[in-house]
Order: structure tokens, then sequence, then C-alpha cells
């Protein structure tokens, strides 16, 4: 394994935290306290990804990202207190890969690096996955052909009944279908009796396998009073 990441917040015990959860994975860290320390340590071309804080002296993070931007095309992580949704949308607008709330749970934290950086050393070229006929949205890929599904490039082992779940909403990204259109179309029956229960538990444990979070899921959301939708998210 053995990649870099720089980790960046104003609290001292924060970054040690984090570095030490990191290297117990086998990576390797550098650490900065501020937005300018940040900026120096990221042209040291053995950086892979970046773990930034908001809140910070000197230059805060979302400044400080924009300007890596300019010298630097690797994941970047947003590591920030606010959790309203208006705060996480300004942080992937401004050059984010990933968004992740105060207090965090480690191991959430350390799946979210790890699916970053597939992204960027694995994946390959995305495009050339579109052309071949894969569906490609953001850490998710499904191949109609083999009905196979990967998430940052594993395999993900689906049900039969998952699997026509899965392939419904990935060939229909952003669009909401009610829990009885769902029924319809996958089991190929009319609506029946508490079909909506049906539908949520295969959908709970479609979120168990593919999101980094299912308690709080990226891809496969909920529209509440209407239905399911698969989240569309650039490659």
């Amino acid at each position: 394994m053995n990649e870099c990441i720089l980790v960046v917040d104003d609290d001292v015990e924060i970054v040690g935290a984090i570095a030490i959860t990191l290297e117990r994975e086998g990576y390797r860290c550098l650490k900065a306290y501020d937005g300018l320390q940040a900026l120096d340590l990221c042209l040291d071309p053995a950086v892979k990804l970046i773990l930034i804080d908001v809140m910070m002296p000197r230059l805060d993070g979302l400044s400080a990202l924009m300007r890596i931007r300019k010298k630097r095309n690797l994941p970047v992580i947003v590591l920030s207190a606010k959790s309203e949704d208006s705060d996480k949308i300004l942080g992937l607008s401004m050059g984010a890969d990933d968004y992740v709330t105060k207090p965090f749970n480690p191991q959430e934290l350390l799946a979210r690096v790890k699916s970053q950086l597939r992204r960027y050393t694995q994946l390959g070229d995305v495009h050339a996955q579109e052309r071949a006929g894969v569906l490609v949205n953001g850490r998710l890929a499904y191949d109609p052909e083999s009905r196979q599904l990967t998430a940052d490039g594993e395999p993900v082992r689906l049900t039969a009944t998952e699997t026509k779940i899965v392939e419904l909403l990935m060939h229909h990204p952003g669009r909401v279908f009610p829990a009885e259109e769902i029924y319809r179309r996958v089991w190929g029956e009319e609506t029946a009796y508490a079909c909506e229960n049906t539908v949520m538990v295969h959908i709970r444990r479609i979120r168990e396998k593919v999101e980094l979070n299912p308690k709080e899921p990226d891809y496969i959301k909920v529209v509440w009073g209407i239905g399911y939708k698969m989240e569309r998210h650039e490659p």
C-alpha cells in the first residue's frame, strides 16, 4: 500500500488520531495545521490524497482547496463540523471529492479514503468502460451483459432480485421510482399487499452492500412520499 496521505487540521489531536488510523492500515502521512502549510506539502508528488478541515487559521480549507486544484488533480476529502446540505454542496462544488462530517467514525473515514484511492488508482479509464456498455455512476459500475455490479472496482455480491433493482436504478440515474413501480418491474407482478415494505427491505440490503455509510447513503436515496432513486454522481 504505502500511499502517502496529507492530513490537514488545526487541531493537533485530530491530526494525530487520523494519522494513527491511517498508519495502522499501512498508509504514510504528512501533517499540516493550516491551509498555507497544506499548499506547500501538496506539491510533494508522493501525496496521493488530502484530508482537509474547513475552519482553519491563516487560510481556510475551502480556499486552500481551490488553490490545490490549480496545482494537483488528486482526491480531496473535506472534514467539517458543519452538517447542513448547503455546506456539503459548497464543498463539493469547490472541488472536493467527498465530505465527512465531524465527529466521524474512524472506520467510515478509512473506508472513504480507500474508496477515493481505488477510484483514482485502480479503475483505469472510466470512459472506456462506458464505451464498452458498462453503466458508470461515481463509485459504482454495472455491466448489463454479465449482470455484475462493482463498487470501487470490487465485485458486489447481489441476489437476483437485488440485481434487478440495481439494474433498473442504474439505467435511470436521477429518476424517482415509486415502490409500486419497482415491484411491478422487478417482480413482474401487479402491485401486491405491502409491496412498499418488500421493496424497502431489498433497498436496505443493497445499501448495506454498496454504501460507505448505509445510514447516510450517497447513491440509493429515498424521496419521501414518492419512492427511490439512484443519485447521479460524476465518474
